[in-house]
């Protein structure tokens, strides 16, 4: 089933949580809204469910209109931050509401909700829990039954709101990987509100990025995090040092050292924003080479495979960067000590200054 969000506009008072947006989601994509507190991901999440009704545009679900349609009639599973359970409910039970309250018309067998409940729990790895009570469940537990309550009715459009934020981080990977291969199996429809990063890049088919009401980017994981098309996407999406730069004829000038920027070749001089990746800084620590700027290694978390380093610039600017365990090892770097610092072209982004000559 797709979804398609046409100039929606939804006003709280004088506030305005989500202005004007547009979305196609295709049928059986996994689609992430990301964005920080307050962008409108929420609420475009509840308009499309039909707990919210927008005060301008529409929502299609395939090619009827659904804008005043209630949630019940959307057929939309929405699985809550806080599962929502019935407390006095067993985990059988909670997964056989949706289906024990249909009208006796479209109301399964008994026989067909004990197979279809009985499926899903052990879908979501919760057979043997069957006959237990929610307080006698951790909260990875307790969610994979809101999940599998959601998906018992069957929905077109399984709609999730900060699914995994409650829960530890090692309970969050196993959930995101039960997640996506439910998807995968089941193939339906799936949009689901997020602020963690690292989640949605994982997850996702596409990422939808949104701040302050409107959407910034659609795309891919690898398009939004490589290719940033806004300097809000490029300085919330991941790790990065801003450096206040001059760009001239192609070339951005980082601590001094020029970089060449392709897309900006032939532009006349101007200011502007120029973000770099952790990864796309390397770090010596002699200066026998060209195209470098000194700095002061201050800090080292070396945990895991990538090694996370601290620097400082003679200004005092922090910068961070990240590089593989074997070319730390290879590098000798002491715990503080002077180093030089070269860039990539890969993994730099430029953010004209609003005024400028390229801005226009």
């Amino acid at each position: 089933m797709s979804i398609a969000v046409r100039g929606v506009t939804k006003r709280f008072g004088a506030f305005t949580a989500v202005n004007g947006v547009d979305l196609e989601v295709g049928g059986g994509e996994l689609v992430a809204l990301l964005g920080p507190s307050g962008s409108g991901k929420t609420t475009l999440l509840r308009l499309i469910a039909g707990l919210e009704i927008p005060d301008a545009g529409s929502i299609f679900f395939g090619q009827k209109d659904a804008t005043n349609r209630s949630a019940q009639r959307r057929r939309v599973g929405f699985v809550f931050q806080h599962y929502a359970l019935f407390r006095h409910m067993t985990v059988f039970e909670n997964v056989a509401f949706g289906l024990r309250v249909k009208p006796r018309n479209k109301r399964p067998s008994e026989a067909e909700i004990r197979t279809r409940v009985g499926d899903l729990l052990e879908m979501v790895q919760l057979s043997m829990l069957a006959d237990r009570y929610p307080t006698q469940l951790s909260g990875g537990q307790r969610q994979r039954v809101a999940l599998a309550r959601a998906l018992a009715v069957r929905p077109k459009v399984l709609l999730l709101d900060e699914p995994f934020g409650a829960l530890d981080a090692k309970v969050r990977q196993e959930l995101r990987r039960a997640l996506r291969k439910l998807h995968h199996d089941l193939g339906v429809t799936t949009v689901f509100v997020t602020h963690d990063q690292e989640e949605a890049l994982e997850l996702a088919d596409r990422v939808v990025v949104m701040n302050k009401g409107v959407i910034e980017q659609v795309g891919t994981p690898q398009e939004v995090y490589d290719q940033p098309a806004t300097a809000f996407v490029c300085g919330f999406l991941g790790d990065v040092n801003l450096f206040q730069s001059r760009i001239d004829r192609g070339v951005a000038y980082i601590g001094g050292v020029p970089v060449e920027v392709p897309a900006l070749m032939g532009q006349s001089a101007t200011d502007a924003a120029v973000y770099v990746r952790p990864h796309a800084l390397d770090i010596r620590a002699d200066s026998g080479h060209a195209n470098h700027f000194p700095a002061r290694l201050v800090h080292v978390n070396a945990a895991g495979p990538t090694v996370k380093i601290e620097l400082v610039l003679e200004g005092g600017q922090s910068l961070r960067v990240e590089m593989p365990q074997e070319r730390y090892r290879a590098l000798g770097l002491g715990s503080t000590m002077d180093v030089y610092v070269t860039p990539n072209a890969s993994g730099v982004f430029v953010h004209v200054t609003p005024g400028s000559a390229l801005a226009h």
